[in-house]
């Protein structure tokens, strides 16, 4: 199982956290992954110059914006 974890700390979320959270699940939901796909938050990584930061399965993405996302998760995923 994949997991992507979003910081949901002040810095990355008024960064954009917050619309980086709505679009993995949406993401998430139209591409039938709910069974293969944990989303979670989590508090301040101390990573805050970075953000909005995003981590699937332990690799850290930084400056994370939902134009790139898409690309990510597709890249991450095996979905390309």
């Amino acid at each position: 199982m994949t997991e992507i974890t979003i910081c949901m700390g002040s810095s990355c979320f008024s960064r954009g956290n917050s619309l980086n959270a709505a679009f993995v699940q949406k993401f998430i939901e139209e591409n039938n992954l709910a069974d293969q796909v944990r989303l979670k938050g989590c508090l301040c990584e101390n990573e805050c110059k970075g953000g909005p930061n995003v981590k699937i399965n332990g690799k850290m993405f930084t400056q994370v914006e939902p134009a790139g996302l898409e690309l990510i998760l597709r890249h991450e995923l095996g979905l390309q």
